[in-house]
């Protein structure tokens, strides 16, 4: 009988064809790496299309090198990374190399929305973030600079989109999957109604957008071409899930509103489920859940866990040169480094803003390093740049309880930063609570495998599919005296750091 699951997550660094069967283990992964993206100029980041689609069709066939048995798979799911968008003509084909979620191409001096909820934004003092939509949206680039393909354009699509496409033929996408400058009603979880303000702030045709499917729906079934290119059998149902940091919360087993939800991968996120919407900071709406019709709360440290590669790259040749010669991941001995130095990093304190926000932090927010001493090493930096991050996302916690009424009580932490002893210790000592990992490191795929659980039938329901396919790997509790530590330098400084700079970086900000 087929009951195995086929989970395609196709993240920024590696594409993963993974296989779960219903009580949540990972029997066969596959993994490809590819090239995030390619910039022609500063700022710019693309990739073409090509390059997920060959990636996905290799995962596959990795996966079928291994014997895995082609007819134990009981439906395909799909997650990707978020906010990455392709124009296609009508036969699917790309027009141009895929805007990548990092690029930062802006679009300036757009006329701003007028009449009515011109009127309305004004009076509500958010005229700014309105114009700071219009500004960072996709469409409203390629609208402005490259009229042609905007015009040749027969869909606008996500990679989730395409990617579907690919796989059964049909211009659709989950609803789970729609994070970015989009008419997206988040509220409804549809796309916005006609007499809505973001038609006019993201000026398109609606027939440019895809069908949109709920999460844990089928989608469709993998067309002969597919079958082809995959080796994934013809006729095998696509159920929808939802994107990464959706699923990666679904995989962490974090249905209940008071679990917060630590994503340690190259965007660090907290997020935790509701049913309920609520704007946890104004104008930024919650975005979809991968559970049907509930809300994540999300707060981003937009260049998170980068910040651990770049340390890496411009610090770490040493860590780097003995993992090599040991066979084993830098990542490895860097935790060497984190226990070489004391919780506070002895007055070394880092904010983590190294790419600005839209209201958190904010537009001109830059990152800071402050407390540098003569005994200050390496190893004070690593470790500042960890205690930084779980500074940031504690505030961000913090915010989300205040705006929901519900305090977060327990940690699961997913992504590649969970993978280290000391990142989990720090983290449960900077929240003072218990921090655990899931029981797999594939959290995200683990999320649409068990979309495509509830979806199928296999399990009736999401809060059955979560006490079958998760469970806690191991738990980290907080050490009281180093909370305490922690307490007096994020309340005595990190909670200061951003008022007394942001005079700075808005100097700073002036051309």
């Amino acid at each position: 009988m087929a009951e195995n699951l086929l989970a395609i997550d196709n993240g920024t660094q590696s594409v993963r064809g993974l296989i779960f069967d219903p009580r949540g283990n990972l029997l066969y992964k596959s993994r490809i790496m590819i090239e995030p993206y390619f910039s022609s100029a500063p700022g710019l980041a693309e990739q073409d299309p090509e390059i997920f689609w060959k990636a996905i069709c290799e995962a596959c066939h990795g996966l079928w090198a291994q014997g895995v048995d082609k007819a134990s798979i009981a439906a395909v799911s799909l997650t990707t990374q978020r906010s990455t968008l392709i124009n296609v003509d009508k036969y699917g084909k790309p027009l141009r190399p895929a805007i990548h979620w990092l690029d930062q191409r802006r679009t300036e001096g757009l006329k701003p929305l007028g009449g009515a909820w011109g009127a309305a934004f004004k009076v509500a003092g958010a005229s700014g973030t309105v114009a700071y939509l219009q500004a960072e949206a996709e469409a409203n680039w390629l609208r402005t600079n490259q009229p042609e393909i905007w015009k040749a354009t027969y869909k606008f699509l996500f990679l989730s989109g395409y990617l579907t496409y690919r796989l059964v033929g049909r211009f659709a996408d989950s609803v789970g999957c729609q994070v970015g400058y989009i008419p997206f009603d988040y509220k409804k979880q549809d796309w916005e109604a006609l007499w809505g303000w973001k038609w006019q702030a993201v000026p398109m045709d609606k027939n440019l957008l895809p069908d949109l499917i709920p999460v844990a729906s089928q989608i469709g079934e993998i067309t002969p071409e597919a079958a082809k290119a995959t080796g994934i059998p013809v006729g095998v149902k696509l159920i929808a899930a939802a994107a990464d940091k959706a699923t990666e919360v679904l995989g962490a087993g974090c249905l209940e509103p008071n679990i917060g939800c630590l994503s340690y991968g190259t965007t660090a996120t907290i997020n935790t489920t509701h049913k309920k919407y609520i704007e946890v900071i104004p104008l930024i709406p919650p975005y979809p859940a991968a559970i049907p019709g509930q809300y994540s709360f999300e707060i981003q440290i937009y260049r998170g866990y980068w910040m651990v590669t770049w340390f890496k790259q411009e610090f770490g040749l040493r860590e780097q040169g003995l993992a090599e010669a040991q066979g084993i991941e830098p990542e490895t001995l860097f935790d060497d480094l984190v226990s070489a130095v004391p919780p506070g990093s002895e007055g070394l304190v880092l904010q983590p803003y190294w790419s600005p926000g839209l209201v958190f932090p904010g537009p001109e927010a830059r990152g800071a390093i402050i407390g540098f001493s003569d005994v200050t090493t390496r190893a004070h930096i690593y470790r500042a740049i960890l205690e930084g991050l779980a500074y940031a996302l504690r505030e961000g916690a913090e915010r989300t309880a205040r705006r929901s009424g519900i305090p977060i009580t327990e940690l699961r932490v997913a992504g590649g930063g969970s993978q280290s002893e000391a990142a989990m210790q720090l983290t449960a000592d900077v929240f003072g609570l218990p921090a655990s990992r899931p029981h797999v490191y594939e959290a995200s795929g683990l999320g649409a495998a068990m979309d495509a659980s509830v979806g199928i039938g296999i399990h009736p329901n999401f809060s059955t599919a979560i006490k079958e396919m998760t469970r806690i790997r191991d738990t980290f509790e907080p050490d009281g005296k180093v909370h305490a530590r922690y307490d007096e330098l994020y309340f005595g400084v990190y909670r200061k750091m951003y008022k007394r700079l942001q005079p700075l970086y808005q100097f700073m900000m002036k051309k």
